[in-house]
């Protein structure tokens, strides 16, 4: 794989064999990011569970207390009031049927999150196969499902993350921008692990936190001991 020169140079910085304490992985994941744009940054945390069991699934939601730095389009699948409660807090889309339509027909995804009111999961379930695979699916886990839209819109703009484990029993979560600096993303990271580690499944046996790794867009992965993080 093509590596280039601010790559190798970030890679020299980092060494592969250690596993960091959070802050020194931080401060050097700040340098690494080196790319002309603002770069994501990503948590990888590896569980010691077995997703294909149902008691042992990790998912839930997280307001990151710096945001991500990204901003996030709203699509809300509500009527009356609580259509109303939306457009106030600030979504972006507001509608039910004609969105279903949109979507289906026209393939539009000019949205990130997808939120619903209780009443309009009959309506949204035609979306299921197409929003699912995507990620965006409104589930109550997530706080998408929810009688009070406007306040899951205006979490959602706050910098509201969802995290759920994949099939390798990883989780992977945005945590900010490398522009945040160490301690604004060190503190997104805690707030992101407080919350895994509060999800731990009671069917969870031995190691729970197998691995944990930072990374911006384009820098190399950074380790961290997970054995000083609790869990």
């Amino acid at each position: 794989m093509f590596r280039g020169k601010k790559y190798k140079d970030s890679a020299k910085l980092v060494d592969r064999t250690k596993q960091y304490d959070e802050k020194e992985a931080f401060d050097i994941l700040v340098q690494t990011a080196k790319a002309k744009f603002d770069e994501t940054v990503e948590a990888h945390i590896r569980l010691g569970v077995d997703s294909r069991h149902a008691d042992q699934q990790v998912r839930g939601a997280i307001v990151l207390p710096n945001g991500t730095g990204k901003t996030v389009r709203t699509l809300v699948f509500a009527k009356g009031d609580k259509a109303d409660a939306a457009a106030a807090a600030g979504a972006d889309y507001v509608g039910a049927e004609d969105y279903v339509t949109k979507i289906t027909k026209e393939n539009w995804f000019e949205f990130d999150v997808v939120i619903a009111s209780p009443d309009m999961m009959g309506v949204i379930g035609r979306l299921g196969k197409i929003l699912g695979p995507k990620g965006l699916m409104p589930n109550p886990k997530a706080g998408t499902v929810t009688p009070d839209v406007g306040r899951a819109v205006k979490e959602a703009k706050a910098g509201k993350i969802e995290y759920r484990l994949d099939k390798t029993n990883i989780i992977h979560c945005p945590i900010g921008k490398s522009s945040f600096g160490a301690e604004k993303l060190m503190e997104n990271f805690d707030a992101l692990m407080g919350a895994i580690i509060k999800a731990k499944p009671a069917a969870a046996k031995g190691q729970y936190l197998k691995s944990v790794c930072i990374a911006s867009t384009m820098g190399p992965g950074i380790k961290i001991n997970s054995a000083k993080l609790g869990g």
